[in-house]
């Protein structure tokens, strides 16, 4: 990019603080998931009557929206990706709410809300500004502790996943207290607090698995499998098999044929499939540099409400991820997760960029003074 550090225009300033490995590699994972999508979805368009290429335009049109958010939010300062973050996790919530009584039921959840011809996921959407919102509250009583941010916090962590539990959903459930989990260890708190967290956790699974039939029948064909339908999960790993270390080559993949959410949950498979063991090893790696390189930066950060967002934003998208590569060589009960930018899902492929922009709008290098003839400067450091 042909930008001179003499340069001080908006543009030059953040091109010269952006973590530019960082959002390489997130574009890298971006691009990526188009080509997994064209591998992956036709078959499964062309079996519910769609045209071949449905899903490829659908994530393509996505795509524009997800890289023009992630580019706009890098470019705020931290004051102003904070407002942003409490803006949309106010109107998420807000929608939220409004799919529970208007959205449309979908295998007996209500987690979608149709806004014109585009059909949204709320909590894909708050999941990030929530864990943003928190970690400020949660800095504030640390700057002063005079203000209860800590008990704010709480309560908008009850208010999210009250609203996953009722809609429900029980995997975004479990990685939002996995999230704040991480974000409460990181900050410092009581052990009691830590222990309350996750026996609400265990608690909510056992209520879960013994009220809510679809969870229990997840987990039933987890622990045995001869209990019920194990048709994807033995798919992807057949698919796997099949593809050995290099791969069947691009096209020529069979599980994608047959398995329902080949696009989607099941992605990684097609890729183990298609392009073998090697291809998921790097997308993995590429998978591991973004959050180690984030946990980097958050350990270097002074700021601790950058910080502790940034922790936690990077373990909300490692764990995902480790959550739907888990379930794909059947190593965790089925969750319908999608692998961050990876698996077809619009709301999916915005939440995540929406996330990787805080990240990089955090992590953005502060100007140094340095002195020159023509006086006190700021230029990059």
């Amino acid at each position: 990019m042909l930008v001179s550090r003499s340069d001080r225009g908006l543009l030059a300033r953040w091109w010269f603080t952006v973590d530019r490995p960082l959002l390489s590699a997130v574009l890298l994972l971006m691009a990526a998931g188009v080509l997994i999508s064209m591998a992956a979805s036709p078959p499964v368009a062309e079996r519910i009557g769609l045209d071949s290429f449905h899903f490829i335009k659908s994530q393509l049109f996505y795509l524009v929206i997800a890289v023009g958010l992630l580019v706009s939010v890098s470019f705020m300062d931290v004051i102003w990706a904070r407002r942003l973050a409490l803006l949309t996790f106010v109107a998420m919530l807000a929608l939220m709410v409004a799919a529970l009584f208007f959205g449309p039921e979908i295998k007996g959840a209500h987690r979608w809300i149709n806004i014109g011809p585009i059909n949204l996921q709320p909590s894909e959407i708050a999941k990030p500004a929530f864990v943003t919102v928190a970690a400020f509250f949660l800095a504030e009583h640390v700057r002063r502790p005079e203000m209860p941010g800590h008990f704010i916090a709480y309560g908008l962590f009850v208010v999210f996943v009250g609203l996953l539990v009722m809609q429900p959903d029980f995997g975004q459930t479990l990685l939002t207290v996995a999230t704040f989990g991480v974000m409460l260890l990181v900050f410092g708190i009581a052990w009691r607090v830590i222990f309350a967290l996750l026996g609400l956790a265990v608690g909510g699974g056992v209520l879960a698995y013994f009220t809510v039939p679809h969870v229990t029948s997840r987990i039933d064909r987890f622990l045995n499998p001869d209990k019920g339908d194990t048709f994807q999960v033995d798919t992807a790993i057949q698919a796997f098999n099949n593809g050995g270390l290099l791969g069947t080559g691009p096209g020529a993949g069979e599980a994608k044929l047959v398995l329902p959410d080949a696009h989607t949950d099941f992605s990684f498979a097609v890729v183990g499939e298609e392009f073998g063991f090697v291809a998921c090893l790097a997308l993995m790696a590429v998978f591991f540099y973004i959050i180690q390189r984030v946990l980097r930066r958050a350990k270097g950060e002074s700021d601790p409400f950058a910080a502790l967002a940034m922790t936690g934003l990077a373990a909300m998208f490692g764990l995902q991820a480790c959550i739907n590569m888990g379930v794909n060589v059947a190593l965790l009960p089925a969750k319908g997760m999608t692998l961050p930018f990876i698996s077809y899902g619009g709301s999916s492929l915005i939440g995540t960029a929406l996330a990787m922009g805080l990240v990089l709008a955090l992590a953005r290098r502060q100007p140094a003074l340095h002195v020159s003839p023509a006086g006190w400067q700021a230029v990059p450091a």
